[in-house]
């Protein structure tokens, strides 16, 4: 939200009042408080008839500091407010530091710095003093608007070159400068600034990370309003934000993820090819089937069935309960579809139809949604006269995960948590909760309900969502996909944008339409999209009005969608570590390029390509033609398709078919690469070869330098490891913690080894 007119001016009808001058300082071993006035006091009577600002100064945890500045402190509270996991602030190490007029804190290698006998100011220093951000003169404020609205105000000085981004799961342009974002949840698909996941999180290309504590809307002006500020506030009497300490990007993200929560780790037959229905389109037992039969006639191996939304009775979503005049027979289905390996997966939402049984149910027993008059909330905009379930009752929630527990005892899997982001204002909440703080937060306990149910009822390790809404935090609960995408070239690409956007918030895994979910997609974007869906974290077929089996877009399609899929399964022991590391520590498992490449200034901009774990890069194509431009950093790179190599810095155009497009392995790089083509939940040891790629580590024969690669097991700890390490043209690998036979490829000289224990390589 904008205050000003301009640098002079305010906008017609706004007041602001700024901290001004420091008149106060309560301080104590670990954390203070400054008391600042709004105006220059000269003279006792200046205190008369003026607002303090009090701003407090703490740690919540090693590496971070939180600042909470508040103008009238007896506003009553009323949540939500985010769960913190690793909130812990007498582990944060902090300390307090006083130097005449100078206060600082701080917090690992963290340190706030405030000046007492200077002008209003805040400074935050790393741990070798140099200053990554800074509220500045006018930084911390309080305004009023014409309506009467009070907002809280904090800016937060951009230096030279200072990129932004984050801020949750946005299809605006990738670098957030320039950009006002409003952090409020909305169905709008992916093509506009409204955004489905938001997050009020960002990352500066500085090493560190801003964190505003508030679940409610945050309006951000990240250079937008003072060209050289991130300017955030919110409506209310308090506001309270996090600076996450770095250095580098991963640092901000595991220090940020570890105080919001680390997200659970998928289990392994989640990563191979989920197929649906699709959105609107007719079907039933024999359709499914035809799809099942379809996908095995043409050896693409399928994981996951998903039914969408006509399961259900038309009129009657959400009543969970299976048209009888399509499936009559559901549980034998289900048996017959698991029988075939299949993992079943189900729409639901948190919606309940006016025509559904379960609204009169829930209507009685308290469990819908209330206006104030104590009338149930009700519309038409989705479903006729739509109720909405009451999360933060206990009784709604056993109620609901009641009828859902009976569609597991049938045989399905997982749930497909659609929608959360319609969650009105004008309502009272069963916990007495702030509707506006609510709107944003709906999406934090409905995915959390259902996510810790499958947890209960499949066991740990299991429990998989297929998520749309998420605010901060959300990332416990994975998987989340992109939502309404158009089916074409632009709308992959601003897909890929909200995927790399939300990857930079915090959250490990993503997906989205392969196709794109509105209209149906010519045959090039779909083909094009199979090989992007495929190396991503989590891959499936969806549409809208028309249906995603690969036959539809022609026999290439086919071809295309076979070859990437048994691809995605040979790097299976690969991928599965990554996914272990995204839940060990936060780093997800599409990486923006600035994540593994932060000392490159050219990694800052890149939007269209991405990291898969820590060493493939992975450029789609987002042309009919094949013609691709993507950046390459130092080091000579190997195209995993081809074998060629590509010795960067250097930006690349190549043009691929189909069955193609840039996938390179970084200098240096062991993959792990899986025997098994046709199941993404197979034995990883059985027939496992090492592809040592680039030269490999380097070491000084077998007892020096050198690296480690570990090969997980489906509880994602590891089960075996294997030291490599390079002397001239030999390679030399030793396992640890297993005794099974594994080959060894040296991608360098071609040479080959196999054998248990230590294999030796030699090239020609």
């Amino acid at each position: 939200m904008k205050f000003t007119d301009g640098f002079w001016l305010m906008r017609e009808g706004v007041r602001a009042s700024y901290a001004t001058e420091i008149r106060d300082l309560r301080v104590s071993a670990d954390q203070f408080t400054a008391y600042a006035a709004v105006k220059r006091v000269a003279a006792r009577g200046d205190t008369l008839n003026t607002p303090l600002i009090t701003v407090d100064c703490f740690s919540p945890a090693e590496g971070i500091i939180g600042v909470r500045t508040t103008h009238h402190a007896g506003k009553a509270h009323r949540g939500p407010d985010f769960t913190l996991p690793g909130l812990d602030p007498a582990a944060s190490g902090a300390r307090t530091r006083q130097d005449g007029g100078v206060t600082e804190l701080t917090s690992g290698p963290l340190t706030l710095r405030m000046d007492a006998d200077g002008p209003w100011g805040i400074t935050f220093l790393d741990a070798d003093g140099r200053r990554l951000t800074g509220v500045d003169t006018k930084g911390t404020a309080f305004a009023t608007t014409p309506d009467g609205a009070h907002h809280m105000v904090t800016q937060l000085a951009l230096e030279v070159g200072e990129n932004v981004y984050g801020l949750g799961e946005r299809f605006t342009p990738y670098v957030k400068n320039g950009q006002s974002v409003d952090i409020w949840q909305a169905d709008g698909g992916t093509s506009s600034e409204l955004a489905y996941k938001n997050i009020p999180f960002y990352l500066s290309s500085r090493g560190y990370g801003v964190f505003v504590n508030h679940p409610g809307k945050v309006s951000f002006e990240v250079g937008s309003e003072s060209v050289g500020q991130v300017q955030f506030s919110v409506e209310d009497q308090s506001l309270e934000f996090y600076i996450v300490a770095g250095p580098t990007p991963k640092e901000v993200l595991a220090r940020y993820t570890a105080l919001t929560g680390r997200p659970a780790l998928p289990p392994a037959w989640s990563f191979g090819l989920w197929l649906t229905t699709s959105f609107c389109t007719s079907y039933d037992e024999a359709t499914v089937t035809s799809f099942v039969d379809g996908m095995a006639e043409r050896e693409i191996p399928l994981s996951v069935f998903h039914f969408d939304c006509f399961w259900m009775r038309e009129y009657q979503w959400s009543d969970f309960l299976w048209d009888p005049d399509v499936f009559p027979d559901p549980e034998g289905m289900l048996a017959r579809l698991k029988e075939r390996g299949l993992r079943i997966s189900m729409w639901i939402n948190p919606y309940i139809a006016q025509k559904s049984a379960l609204f009169a149910e829930g209507a009685e027993l308290g469990h819908l949604v209330r206006r104030p008059n104590g009338d149930v909330w009700q519309w038409d905009l989705w479903q006729p006269g739509m109720a909405l379930v009451d999360f933060t009752s206990p009784a709604a929630r056993e109620w609901y995960t009641g009828k859902l527990r009976l569609l597991l005892d049938q045989g399905v899997d997982c749930f497909k948590t659609d929608f959360g982001e319609r969650v009105p204002t004008d309502v009272v909440w069963h916990d007495g909760s702030d509707p506006e703080r609510m709107h944003n937060y709906y999406a934090q306990i409905y995915n959390k309900t259902v996510f810790e149910l499958l947890e209960k009822e499949r066991g740990h390790g299991e429990a998989i969502l297929f998520a749309r809404s998420a605010t901060a935090g959300g990332q416990q609960f994975p998987v989340h996909w992109g939502g309404d995408c158009f089916a074409s070239f632009t709308a992959m690409a601003e897909s890929l944008r909200g995927g790399l956007s939300l990857s930079l918030s915090g959250f490990g895994f993503w997906s989205h339409d392969i196709g794109g979910f509105e209209g149906t997609p010519d045959p090039a974007v779909f083909k094009r999209w199979l090989a992007f869906g495929l190396l991503s974290s989590h891959s499936r077929l969806h549409g809208n009005v028309s249906y995603r089996v690969p036959w539809e877009f022609g026999e290439e399609a086919v071809d295309v969608a076979r070859k990437f899929t048994l691809l995605k399964h040979r790097l299976m022991p690969y991928l599965y570590g990554a996914a272990a590391t995204a839940h060990r520590t936060g780093i997800p498992m599409m990486r923006p390029m600035l994540l593994e490449f932060p000392g490159d200034p050219t990694t800052r901009m890149l939007d269209r390509q991405y990291m898969l774990g820590p060493d493939l890069l992975v450029a789609p194509v987002f042309t009919e033609d094949g013609q691709v431009e993507y950046y390459v950093p130092e080091g000579t790179w190997t195209h995993l398709l081809t074998g060629e190599t590509v010795t960067g810095p250097v930006w690349r155009h190549e043009t691929h078919g189909f069955d193609s497009l840039p996938v390179l392995v970084r200098p240096g790089a062991v993959l792990p690469w899986g025997a098994d083509d046709q199941r993404p939940d197979g034995d990883w040891l059985d027939g496992l070869t090492l592809r040592v790629f680039g030269g490999g580590p380097e070491g000084d024969g077998p007892e020096g330098g050198g690296t480690t690669v570990t090969v997980p097991d489906h509880a994602g700890a590891t089960a075996a490891a294997f030291r490599v390490a390079r002397d001239g043209d030999t390679l030399t690998v030793t396992s640890e913690r297993i005794d099974r036979p594994y080959r060894v490829v040296d991608e360098a000289t071609g040479a080959t080894g196999e054998g248990t224990g230590t294999v030796t390589v030699r090239g020609a």
